[in-house]
């Protein structure tokens, strides 16, 4: 039979393993949550900054107002093609 000092060795040993690894996957999920935020919050600033520079880009287009529809009334090839020449 073993002594009950090495019972209560192995027993405070398995504890203080049992509470490391609650204490460490406990550290290792508020590390990874943070991680996580921080990404967020980066991807969330990369769309915006995605949707300003699509934004900017359309009101540049919008102000020469060509008309590329040639069924619409307004439509001049004239400007059409001006436009193609001066963007190329």
């Amino acid at each position: 039979m073993v002594s009950s000092t090495v019972n209560v060795l192995r027993y405070t040993a398995l504890f203080s393993g049992v509470v490391y690894g609650w204490y460490h996957r406990r550290s290792l999920q508020a590390e990874h949550d943070q991680h996580k935020l921080q990404d967020a919050a980066h991807h969330r600033e990369h769309l915006i900054a995605e949707a300003k520079e699509a934004w900017k880009r359309k009101q540049e287009s919008g102000s020469d107002s060509v008309v590329t529809d040639p069924d619409d009334s307004r439509f001049d090839l004239e400007k059409l093609v001006a436009k193609y020449e001066k963007s190329s």
